[in-house]
């Protein structure tokens, strides 16, 4: 039996357009309906938060400890701020989420300035880094503090493990804490084929944004912090920062539901493998240029105007770059290969006038 939709005109299709417009996993709504039994201790008093601990230092190290929360941007503001002072400044790269999709919450909640930095292919470097981290001691600039980087990046590439430890190390050279907004790690990690804490613990990240949403939960995600001595007062900016869930449980079990096995690496691999068959089968299409390499569960292509909205018609989707007709296409765990099929052959159609 299906479940009733609105009455209305026919809307694009939002399959591609986010990984945020998939569903709930199953085995997710599976979790929240068992969890959904008898009464539990409010606030992280509860038996599947004390689970979610457990199974949290099983992939990130003994020392590591999560903090659920209701979304990434609160993920993001209640890290990078236990992560700071109020004079502190976070390097980050030009495009990420926290700079360009976040309506200034890191400078409105945190009270942090942002730097963005050019990264023509999303990842930040040593080098870079250094361009825009100066000033330490001149009460005129703000101090750097905090570097942070997004794996998967929003132009949908990967840092290797190697890549990640040399900017880490680094930034800790020069006094400052590294952040990793993680909305995508599991799709990272089953690209590299590593564990997640390769791409984190062992590669010295102090604090993690870890994404469950963009894989599979219903909503949720948690603030993991790998070096204890990295942040201060984490529980209160939590509360403070409105994200302290009184059902804890709800998200605890749905990122216990995700780790504990291996959910999270199954979604992953298969939204990736998704984006890949969506690459390879637009790009002999005429009209269409794949602009950058298919790392994780993105495709990034260039089109006309025109064949983006006559596509637009029965599909949504990102404009990634109006000047150069860049758009984004984004694959998640409940792609079929039936959908990318039909995607194709509208996209051929509509390069078609």
């Amino acid at each position: 039996m299906t479940s009733p939709v609105p009455d209305g005109p026919r809307t694009p299709d939002a399959g591609f357009a986010s990984d945020n417009c998939a569903g709930a996993h199953p085995e997710i709504l599976a979790a929240l309906t068992a969890a959904n039994e008898g009464y539990q201790g409010a606030y992280g008093d509860d038996a599947y938060t004390a689970r979610l601990r457990d199974v949290v230092r099983r992939h990130f190290g003994d020392q590591a400890e999560a903090f659920c929360v209701f979304n990434g941007t609160g993920a993001n503001v209640v890290a990078l701020q236990s992560m700071s002072e109020r004079w502190s400044s976070v390097i980050c790269a030009e495009g990420s989420h926290i700079n360009v999709d976040e309506c200034g919450a890191a400078e409105k909640v945190a009270g942090l300035k942002l730097v963005p930095v050019p990264a023509p292919d999303g990842r930040l470097t040593p080098e870079l880094v250094d361009r825009y981290a100066w000033g330490w001691g001149d009460v005129h600039h703000a101090q750097p503090g905090v570097v942070s980087l997004t794996q998967s990046t929003e132009l949908g590439t990967v840092y290797t493990p190697e890549q990640i430890a040399a900017l880490t190390a680094h930034a800790h050279e020069r006094g400052m804490r590294v952040h990793m907004d993680g909305a995508r790690l599991a799709n990272a990690a089953a690209s590299l084929g590593v564990p997640l804490r390769a791409l984190t613990t062992d590669a010295g990240v102090d604090v993690l944004s870890f994404g469950g949403t963009k894989n599979g939960l219903l909503m949720g995600e948690a603030v993991v912090v790998l070096d204890p001595a990295a942040v201060r007062g984490l529980p209160f900016l939590r509360k403070a920062g409105m994200q302290l869930a009184s059902k804890m449980r709800f998200i605890s079990a749905q990122l216990v539901a995700l780790l504990d096995g291996d959910l999270w690496l199954r979604n992953a691999r298969h939204a990736n493998a998704m984006a890949r068959r969506l690459a390879e089968a637009v790009r002999p299409l005429p009209g269409v240029r794949i602009t950058r390499p298919v790392e994780a569960n993105a495709v990034f292509a260039a089109l006309s105007a025109e064949a983006a909205a006559r596509l637009r018609e029965q599909y949504s989707f990102a404009t990634w770059d109006e000047r150069t007709g860049e758009v984004r296409w984004m694959c998640s765990f409940a792609t079929t290969e039936d959908e990318v099929r039909a995607f194709t052959s509208a996209l051929a159609k509509a390069l078609t006038p």
